[in-house]
């Protein structure tokens, strides 16, 4: 009889619970795929995988230690083997809702971890609540491939909230605008033409290179890329490639880019490399009908007129020369004002000798 009232007292101290309601427990075990609650009840309580995380295949060893405390519902009194099941993601949804909702309200900034890359956008959770983030809204350009954000912790502000309907979208393109937006005044505030500036190459185009200057973008024209000639950007450039480029011209919010810098200018010694008398080598560059135009070196040119070639008669030069053929010739006249140079290959010949003729 002792006994009896003994145990029936051990019982009566234990509290009683009903479905849903919270209470709180102390972790005895953890497993995998479950953990083993002590809630003070006669039966101890357990949190499967599915009801502690909403990430996927989860190791519960890993997230939880034995002796933490922990507020879960209450989802049934007896699971069918005597356990009470319990959820203790449920009760973190519901203080993530609320939390979430004052985000909504306040604009406020949120950082997670990107759980799940999906067809149509991302997938984060904070607080055990899931937000969906379209890929519209995930970044301010065209994203061909998401996966690369499988993992990542992003920011974004939460820009509809309805937890009824459990949709809650979160947007990371409007604090790259801004951010971009803040970027681009301070820039803008910062260079003035005539700067020589630091950029990352962000693009390449038949015409030109585009070079992210750290809140703008700026032209780099394919005029501006050498003093010579620039047979493709590609052939010079690489994207992600680091360059010193000069600020050209600033126009709105337009940035035109050099890197023909005054100082390697080849026109600055080129009265005295190539003053009339000189003698040269260059690359025959091009020709026409009336002459070939020849490189004396990256940005310095020279005419060599059909009449100048040989003192053979010559009828075009393509008859005589070859583009990429090396030439040696005499400098006949030199207009630095015109950037002009004259050449002649006749000149470097020597003299015919005429046959005395008797009478």
């Amino acid at each position: 009889m002792s006994e009896l009232s003994f145990e029936q007292m051990l019982e009566d101290s234990l509290k009683t619970i009903r479905t849903g309601e919270v209470v709180e427990g102390t972790v005895i075990d953890v497993k995998e795929d479950e953990i083993i609650l002590n809630i003070g009840y006669k039966s101890d309580g357990i949190v499967s995988r599915n009801e502690y995380t909403n990430v996927p295949n989860a190791d519960l060893r890993t997230m939880v230690n034995v002796g933490d405390k922990m507020e879960v519902k209450v989802l049934k009194v007896n699971d069918g083997e005597g356990q009470v099941q319990l959820s203790y993601r449920r009760v973190a949804a519901e203080k993530g809702s609320k939390r979430l909702e004052e985000a909504f309200e306040n604009k406020e900034v949120l950082t997670a971890k990107v759980s799940q890359v999906l067809d149509g956008g991302l997938s984060v959770v904070v607080d055990e609540t899931r937000i969906f983030i379209p890929a519209s809204l995930v970044s301010d350009t065209y994203e061909k491939n998401l996966a690369k954000y499988a993992d990542q912790e992003i920011e974004f502000v939460i820009t509809e909230f309805n937890p009824k309907r459990r949709r809650i979208i979160g947007d990371r393109r409007q604090l790259l605008v801004a951010k971009k937006a803040e970027m681009q005044k301070e820039l803008f505030e910062r260079i003035h033409e005539g700067d020589v500036v630091e950029g990352t190459v962000k693009n390449i185009t038949d015409f030109g290179a585009f070079v992210d200057l750290g809140g703008a973008d700026g032209l780099l024209h394919i005029s501006e890329m050498s003093w010579g000639r620039v047979e493709h950007p590609k052939k010079m450039f690489k994207v992600g490639q680091k360059l010193n480029v000069l600020v050209k011209e600033i126009r709105d919010t337009k940035i035109a880019l050099s890197l023909k810098f005054d100082d390697t200018n080849p026109w600055l010694n080129a009265a005295e490399k190539y003053a009339v008398g000189n003698e040269v080598e260059g690359t025959v560059a091009r020709m026409t009908d009336f002459g070939a135009f020849v490189e004396l070196e990256p940005g310095v040119d020279a005419l060599l007129h059909v009449s100048q070639i040989s003192r053979d008669h010559v009828e075009k030069p393509s008859d005589v020369l070859k583009v990429g053929q090396v030439i040696k010739a005499r400098v006949v006249d030199f207009n630095g004002e015109d950037r002009k140079i004259s050449l002649s290959m006749k000149a470097l010949e020597a003299p015919v000798e005429e046959e005395a003729v008797e009478e």
